[in-house]
């Protein structure tokens, strides 16, 4: 199973930018993908999970300002931002949960940066 996140970069804050993570290499349904991110000096956070069935969760801290999405078809998921802060910077993973799996995989990670 390969994921392959793509979208990160510097953003002025205010600003808004769309992650994108491409799942390839699995055969088993997806139950859900989501994304977690984790800046300097911290721990990993959930930011937020979809399922196929299109159930949404947000950490507290990012609800109104990310939305995220899935396209089935594609096995891929989206993560807009809205309004960055720099409280935002970090290194956004993205994870899939596949029916039968033990555990999610997750991807390699995408910077975003946010400038003030």
């Amino acid at each position: 199973v390969q994921l392959v996140e793509s979208g990160g970069g510097l953003v002025q804050a205010g600003g808004s930018l769309t992650l994108s993570c491409a799942a390839s290499g699995f055969s088993s349904e997806i139950n859900a993908m989501g994304w977690y991110r984790r800046a300097p000096g911290e721990q990993h956070k959930m930011v937020a999970s979809i399922s196929t069935g299109g159930i949404r969760d947000y950490a507290d801290s990012v609800k109104g300002r990310f939305t995220i999405s899935m396209d089935n078809a594609k096995n891929t998921a989206y993560l807009h931002i809205d309004s960055l802060k720099p409280e935002d910077a970090a290194v956004y993973y993205c994870y899939i949960d596949l029916f039968g799996a033990d555990r999610p995989i997750w991807g390699r990670g995408t910077q975003v940066t946010v400038s003030s």
